[in-house]
């Protein structure tokens, strides 16, 4: 498996500060929100470079049968 399963999963948000919380709930909050969202977005790169390189060995693959049967006999 190419993916990781638990990427099919949504990254949770941070815990909200409840209604009487102070300025330092708000400030940890913000961090571990932050820290959510880069994960998230790392997820994101990470997929589309497999989704790259996945194409990449699809296309060199269509290239190879592509050619004529004699041309396979030789490397590259």
């Amino acid at each position: 498996m190419l993916v990781p399963a638990g990427w099919a999963d949504p990254v949770s948000s941070a815990a909200f500060p409840q209604d009487a919380a102070s300025v330092r709930d708000w400030q940890v909050f913000g961090v571990e929100q932050s820290g959510q969202l880069a994960k998230a977005n790392g997820r994101t790169a990470d997929v589309i470079g497999i989704v790259r390189a996945c194409e990449a060995r699809d296309a060199a693959a269509v290239e190879r049968i592509g050619r004529p049967w004699w041309a396979r006999l030789r490397p590259g």
